[in-house]
């Protein structure tokens, strides 16, 4: 198998939980919407997006179902079932709809349209993204600090997505510092070298610079 990626979040998410799982795969950095490049990946994800998982005569996109199926393959409990599972799906949707989806908005705003020239700032759409992130990182705060980690005694597929874009705060600057207990879990994760440094090795062009004059405070 193969996983095709680039170091935009969801694709480092996939990278991250397939390293610390040490999943049995080959890894290619990969660029769908790079000028004559869209045939060539269509017929493996319609949408044109990474991460692809890419198997003999098939193909899995979205990173959730990637992590699920090398956790699988793995017989990992990095993807929790049995009892787990309900748990750590909570999260999982909870996250994605609530904190990743504020860290999502505000990092959109201020990283990614810079990097790649897509227009200026939207304040009121980073306004509306601080707004969940304080909301959904109160709730997060709170749960944090009575466990290590989000779904029982080890780190989870849970604990991954729910971080997605906080290797990015650089740009996004969202003010993680304010939840001490977030901090406190986020700092634990950056421990696991797999997601400290998921391109550790691999052929992965760096993203283009964020130009700090032209992000307002």
């Amino acid at each position: 198998m193969k996983l095709l990626f680039s170091r935009n979040p969801n694709p480092r998410l996939a990278v991250a939980a397939a390293r610390y799982l040490k999943a049995e795969i080959a890894f290619e950095f990969a660029s769908p919407t790079a000028p004559g490049q869209a045939e060539r990946y269509r017929a493996l994800n319609p949408n044109l997006t990474l991460p692809i998982l890419v198997g003999p005569g098939w193909s899995l996109w979205e990173a959730d179902a990637i992590a699920c199926r090398l956790s699988r393959d793995m017989h990992s409990d990095f993807w929790r079932t049995g009892d787990d599972e309900p748990e750590m799906i909570r999260w999982l949707s909870w996250g994605k709809d609530n904190f990743a989806r504020a860290c999502d908005t505000v990092h959109f705003e201020r990283g990614t349209k810079q990097r790649w020239g897509l227009g200026p700032i939207d304040k009121a759409l980073v306004d509306e993204g601080l707004r969940v992130f304080h909301t959904s990182a109160a709730i997060l705060n709170v749960v944090v600090s009575e466990r290590e980690w989000l779904v029982g005694n080890s780190v989870s597929y849970a604990d991954f997505r729910m971080a997605t874009f906080l290797p990015f705060n650089d740009v996004a600057r969202l003010p993680l510092d304010n939840y001490p207990s977030v901090s406190r879990w986020y700092r634990r994760l950056q421990d696991i070298d797999a997601w400290r440094d998921p391109f550790h090795g691999l052929e992965a062009p760096q993203l283009p610079p964020v130009n700090s004059e032209t992000v307002p405070d």
